[in-house]
């Protein structure tokens, strides 16, 4: 027998006088997120502004060699740049594939034990520091690939562009699946009933279906890589060389970050204020991944009655 829950009717003006409060809260959270991201857009929009009084804009953009904190110092950005998207290719080459065949399988194939038992394992990756995910590329698998590589150097942008695709793996995977999860059974349905195997149905049917969240969700963990710092920064070398060969060290805009953050650098000097003006480039790249994430899941957004 259950006992019902006992119903508290309370008059319209007490209801109001209650509610008022919660409104305010909600609006003052609101409010303070705005404030926040208002901050720190003008924060990086001023302190790039002085940067770029002293610096050329194309000299900062299309520079090809990056010396700050030398005597004579050179600002072209194009091999943070480089290094970027460099350790994040190779992070979306292993995360890609990797996470978009989990995500078929859990939502497909896997029986509701095994996802039930393989969920938790994908937030544990999601949940591990991203300091250990550093020293784990440096100290475990770049000796590794080194006996495959004979000419991979200590540090390289190979070995934490995959340790960050596992990190983002978990992402892929679990946004992915949510997405094919929320396809309609009936459209599953419909291709068995036209003859189709669970495979062709999955291929044909679901994926196309679910491609708006997918997309989304990898252009989300692009953005994540892109972002990462303490796996470039531990592993990378941060060593600003202008290539594409993921077997000799680089250094990326966020390791960048870091080391001028560590207080060498004096507050207010030029060589300070450069950490403001790639800040400022890569807030720009991630908020286009952003926009561009948007678009993909208004463009193939489906609806189903």
């Amino acid at each position: 027998m259950t006992i019902p829950f006992p119903v508290v009717r309370l008059a319209p003006r007490m209801r109001r006088w209650l509610e008022r409060p919660i409104e305010l809260a909600v609006l003052a959270c609101a409010v303070l997120s705005i404030l926040t991201t208002a901050g720190i857009v003008l924060v990086l929009f001023f302190e790039t502004a002085e940067f770029f009084r002293e610096v050329r804009l194309t000299e900062f953009l299309f520079g090809t060699i990056w010396t700050p904190l030398f005597a004579s110092g050179r600002f072209g950005v194009l091999p943070l740049v480089a290094g970027t998207i460099l350790v994040s290719a190779i992070a979306m080459a292993v995360a890609l594939p990797t996470g978009l065949l989990a995500a078929v399988y859990l939502s497909e194939y896997a029986p509701s034990s095994m996802r039930r038992a393989i969920k938790p394992v994908l937030e544990v990756l999601a949940g591990i520091p991203t300091v250990v995910y550093g020293y784990f590329a440096l100290l475990f698998v770049t000796p590794i690939l080194q006996r495959f590589v004979p000419n991979l150097s200590g540090f390289n942008a190979l070995s934490p562009g995959i340790v960050m695709g596992i990190m983002i793996l978990p992402m892929v995977a679990s946004l992915s699946e949510d997405a094919m999860r929320a396809v309609p059974g009936s459209l599953r349905e419909g291709a068995y009933a036209l003859g189709a195997t669970k495979a062709e149905a999955t291929v044909g049917v679901v994926i196309p279906a679910a491609l708006s969240g997918i997309s989304a969700a990898l252009i989300l963990a692009a953005s994540r890589a892109i972002g990462e710092t303490m796996i470039v920064a531990i592993a990378a070398g941060q060593q600003p060389n202008l290539t594409m060969n993921p077997l000799v060290p680089i250094e990326t805009m966020t390791a960048y970050i870091v080391q001028v953050s560590l207080g060498d650098t004096p507050a207010g000097t030029l060589e300070y204020r450069t950490i403001f003006a790639v800040g400022t480039l890569l807030f720009v790249f991630t908020f286009a991944l952003n926009l561009v994430s948007h678009w993909l899941r208004e463009r193939f957004r489906e609806e189903y009655a």
